[in-house]
């Protein structure tokens, strides 16, 4: 292991969880396996921007004792970019669930292939 990974294992983390969601989104038939996936990718996208968004040393940018340097703040971009993903993602997680809750009611089963097979029986 190199000084580089040392130094960013924050990222080495967060692409380790992306590669993981990711192998799941496309291994896994079923469905909620695969909302499971999406999610450990997303994770893995929060924290990449987050420790992208971090700077040793530097606090909030919330002005405090008049101090207006802009070297004594982090850039909070980042940190609004995570926020506004987390929302995005709830709200698919849960459009994702109810939709999956649907596909069970009409074919009893989770399983991908299953699904697309039947509805190559219904002409759909």
């Amino acid at each position: 292991m190199g000084p580089n990974l040392l130094t960013n294992y924050g990222e080495a983390v967060s692409m380790i969880l992306f590669c993981i969601g990711f192998a799941n989104l496309l291994l896994q038939k079923n469905l909620i396996k695969k909302i499971i996936g999406l999610n450990i990718m997303d994770s893995g996208t929060y924290l990449f921007l987050a420790e992208k968004g971090y700077i040793e040393g530097r606090v909030a940018p919330i002005v405090v004792d008049g101090i207006q340097d802009v070297n004594a703040y982090i850039n909070p971009i980042p940190s609004g970019l995570v926020l506004t993903g987390i929302v995005v993602s709830v709200s698919v997680t849960a459009l994702m669930l109810s939709l999956t809750v649907r596909l069970y009611r009409r074919y009893h089963t989770l399983n991908l292939d299953e699904i697309s097979m039947r509805l190559k029986k219904e002409g759909l």
